[in-house]
């Protein structure tokens, strides 16, 4: 199966995301999978082969040929070219010309995986499995913002799992586009979860912030899976934010397009 770089180029505006998302566990096509191992430098298969589970294995390259797909979808550059370098929080960038302006973010989880691309612009996303087992609001209790925990606490029980989980990606999302992963901390800035309004953030004076050059999109990809994306804007303006479900190399389905009030 050969792969080659789009002949023409998706356009992406300074004021979108897109979002690009991928089931792992729902391709079992053996020419996929090799195509995808193909797309991967010696240093990733050496990566995906450590994984001692196989879905581990699979999660990690079809996510990481999800990644290699999707920027060749964006600018004139084979899949298998594309060469990263991380920052000293582990963030990868990308490597040569097209890193001046191509930005992008991946995230993966049990039954999903996403990558979000933007332009010229800093941003973030998580996606998690919020039906995974382990401790959810027990761990709000201890790390985030007080208003948070008030918030959460303040809910149904059997709520409370949903909005830790809605917390927690747009927290993810947040510290993943400042570049500089949990060495943030995350009792240090809180959201202000509102129905049929977008995300705000709010930061304590230490984390010399301003919470209007941030917007903030929620999405639930499935039924079990929550998403968030953070998008530092240069100036006012409506985000939007284009989800698209795809299976690389195979098809994309129909996207869901999601706009932010300009206001914020």
């Amino acid at each position: 199966m050969t792969v080659s770089p789009s002949s023409t180029p998706l356009d992406l505006r300074p004021d979108e995301v897109h979002v690009w998302i991928v089931e792992p566990e729902r391709i079992d096509d053996p020419r996929l999978l090799e195509a995808y191992k193909a797309l991967l430098d010696p240093s990733e298969r050496e990566r995906q082969r450590r994984f001692h589970f196989e879905r581990h294995q699979r999660q990690y390259l079809v996510s990481h040929a999800l990644v290699r797909l999707t920027l060749s979808r964006y600018a004139p550059v084979a899949p298998e070219a594309w060469r990263f370098v991380p920052n000293e929080y582990g963030r990868p960038a990308i490597v040569g010309p097209e890193g001046q302006w191509l930005r992008f973010n991946l995230s993966h989880t049990d039954g999903m995986a996403l990558v979000a691309v933007g332009r010229d612009v800093d941003l973030g996303a998580d996606i998690e499995d919020a039906e995974r087992p382990g401790e959810t609001v027990e761990i709000a209790d201890h790390y985030f913002a007080k208003t948070e925990v008030q918030a959460l606490r303040s809910l149904p029980k059997e709520r409370q799992r949903e909005r830790f989980f809605e917390y927690w990606t747009l927290k993810e999302a947040y510290i993943k586009a400042r570049g500089a992963g949990l060495s943030l901390p995350l009792d240090q800035f809180g959201f202000d979860l509102v129905p049929e309004q977008m995300p705000r953030i709010s930061f304590d004076p230490r984390m010399n912030d301003l919470p209007d050059v941030w917007q903030f999109m929620q999405h639930k990809p499935s039924a079990r899976h929550q998403a968030a994306v953070a998008f530092r804007r240069p100036r006012s303006g409506a985000l939007t934010v284009r989800w698209q479900h795809t299976m690389p190399l195979a098809g994309d389905m129909a996207p869901v397009i999601k706009t932010a009030p300009a206001g914020g």
